[in-house]
């Protein structure tokens, strides 16, 4: 039986020392300041990121990886003999899941490819990936892997609290007049990302301690006494609240497992510094 090999792309946010243990591969998508490009994850940290974001002054974007940057993944590690399972950013997101299909298509016919779309993003998924590394790590097969990142795909409770409405004034998701209404009112918004994969704007407070109240009341009444995995992603240098929230979690939930991680340079590009990423998987009893 062919050995199997778990791609993914920058945006699942998952630390370089992980993919190392894992065997992860790691497709990068590109941050763009202007004409300059840097790899994501790769040529440019999380850390420096933002401390470049902070003195850029403009919106930073990013790009997918094109079907080539797939291809050459796929086709070596085809060629090799593995099974691959690709996961990919939500395709509602990012043509990223697009250029991976793509790259398989070119594929010969008995290359061992799948394509998965996280309807996802940052370690939201990433912690899905991290899962399917480890079960292929100890011999599962892929129907059960798959089938191990379908389920944790539709139970996943995601919410990013936002600190500021610029970027998302300036990436066009809402208007100036409501941005700046938004800033003098210190409106904090939730976002969440429904089940295809569309971010969506969950709810809103007037203040963090009442954005994060909201996202508690909330879990608590969807998850009450069931065992959960907690993951708190935070935008480095810019973590206030986030040690606040955790604690707040993990007084309301059952946490039987908990990690930090941080928020990477594209997810960053379009959320902003200060946002607080929440991933919660539920674990059975």
């Amino acid at each position: 039986m062919a050995s199997i090999v778990v791609v993914t792309d920058s945006t699942a946010d998952i630390p370089l020392a992980t993919r190392e243990k894992l065997g992860i591969e790691m497709v990068p998508l590109k941050v763009n300041f202007g004409a300059e490009s840097y790899l994501d994850n790769i040529e440019l940290q999380p850390a420096d990121f933002y401390k470049k974001l902070a003195s850029f002054g403009k919106l930073a974007t990013s790009s997918q990886p094109s079907p080539a940057d797939f291809h050459e993944v796929y086709k070596r590690l085809t060629d090799e003999g593995h099974s691959v399972i690709s996961i990919q950013l939500s395709s509602a997101m990012s043509g990223t899941y697009q250029s991976a299909t793509i790259a398989k298509s070119m594929l010969d016919d008995d290359a061992d490819v799948t394509v998965i779309d996280s309807k996802s993003a940052s370690f939201g998924y990433g912690k899905i990936v991290v899962r399917a590394a480890e079960l292929a790590q100890a011999g599962a097969d892929k129907a059960d892997i798959i089938a191990e990142v379908e389920r944790m795909r539709s139970e996943l409770r995601l919410y990013f609290l936002v600190d500021t409405l610029e970027y998302l004034q300036k990436g066009g998701r809402i208007g100036k007049a409501s941005a700046v209404l938004g800033s003098l009112l210190n409106i904090k918004p939730i976002l969440s990302i429904d089940k295809e994969g569309f971010v969506y704007p969950f709810d809103k407070a007037r203040g963090q301690k009442r954005a994060m109240s909201r996202i508690v009341e909330v879990l608590e009444t969807d998850l009450k006494d069931t065992p959960v995995s907690l993951i708190v992603a935070i935008t480095p240098g810019y973590s206030d609240g986030a040690a606040e929230m955790a604690e707040l979690l993990k007084s309301k939930l059952n946490v039987k497992e908990y990690e930090e991680t941080e928020i990477g340079p594209v997810i960053g590009a379009h959320a902003g510094p200060g946002t607080i990423g929440l991933f919660v998987f539920p674990l059975g009893s």
